[in-house]
């Protein structure tokens, strides 16, 4: 089943774009989602909920597809990706979501690539090639220009606080990215993405009871609606499909389709939310995105 999926999507460029800018579109929307939800609930409460759901999902999908489960040895490393990658990086956003936009928000996390770049260089042995040289420097200016501006202007201490436990979220998500190429590539990407998603999702659990026991929840058709659209669809089934995207294109495109998803944030917010872009947000976006894509840049082989 899965096998036909991925040819079709070999030989139809129109299905493979429409996939592409589905889910970069869900991505975005989601941040206002997780932004509204701290109406009705705490942010560990709604990770929780979240991501237990996307977990339940994704193990049904294993299941159904016929799978199998990882081999215990693999269990650990899971459990660290987990830890990385949904326990860190979401326990951070939400929580700071509480202060920054949710549109300035996608924006810092999606600086991810840069600090990927970083690591791999040193982890995984990847040369520093020019045009990362200055995509990372690009990138820098960009993450400067945001903080720097809201400093700059007398920005509320806990606007640049959850600003920069974002910006950790992001290098979390970057060493998550590393740890997975080297322990966890060989396994199957929707086993991979299920069971990282299950022991981050556990961990947040945790947390969430020391953290938010007895905080009140409001559940009615809003809430529950943001909880499944963010569990079901932008947590289980597009990673789901973003594993498959990235099995028949090369990394490099695939890298690149990611910066839709804090354009699409930052639009999502600004007409649903009211969220308004400062001069400094808007010149640190531009940054950001174009020093992941120089990063990108490849010189061709010879032949």
């Amino acid at each position: 089943m899965v096998g036909k999926f991925l040819n079709r999507i070999q030989e139809n460029k129109f299905v493979l774009w429409s996939l592409i800018l589905t889910i970069t579109v869900i991505w975005g929307y989601a941040w206002v989602l997780m932004k509204e939800s701290l109406n009705f609930m705490g942010p560990f409460v709604f990770s929780s909920f979240r991501f237990g759901i996307g977990a339940v999902t994704l193990l049904l999908m294993v299941v159904f597809l016929k799978v199998g489960f990882p081999s215990r040895e693999s269990w650990k490393h899971l459990l660290v990706v987990g830890l990385l990658q949904t326990a860190i990086v979401f326990l951070l956003v939400m929580f700071a979501l509480k202060f920054v936009d949710a549109g300035k928000s996608s924006v810092l996390l999606y600086s991810m690539p840069i600090w990927s770049s970083i690591l791999a260089t040193k982890f995984l042995h990847e040369k520093i090639t020019p045009a990362k040289l200055t995509g990372l420097f690009l990138g820098m200016l960009g993450l400067l220009a945001i903080l720097g501006g809201d400093i700059w202007m007398g920005q509320d201490i806990g606007v640049i606080f959850g600003e920069l436990l974002i910006i950790i979220a992001a290098i979390s998500w970057g060493i998550s990215n590393v740890y997975y190429r080297l322990h966890v590539q060989h396994l199957s990407k929707i086993q991979a993405t299920a069971f990282q998603m299950l022991f981050g999702a556990i961990v947040i659990l945790i947390v969430t009871l020391f953290m938010e026991w007895g905080e009140p929840i409001q559940f009615n058709a809003v809430s529950v609606y943001y909880i499944l659209f963010t569990g079901i669809l932008a947590s289980a089934l597009c990673f789901f499909v973003w594993f498959v995207i990235i099995s028949v294109v090369d990394i490099v495109t695939a890298t690149l389709s990611t910066l839709l998803v804090p354009l699409f944030g930052l639009l999502f917010s600004s007409f649903f939310l009211n969220e308004t872009m400062s001069f400094s947000m808007i010149i640190g976006f531009i940054f950001i995105i174009f020093g992941i894509a120089v990063a990108q840049i490849r010189k061709p082989r010879r032949v």
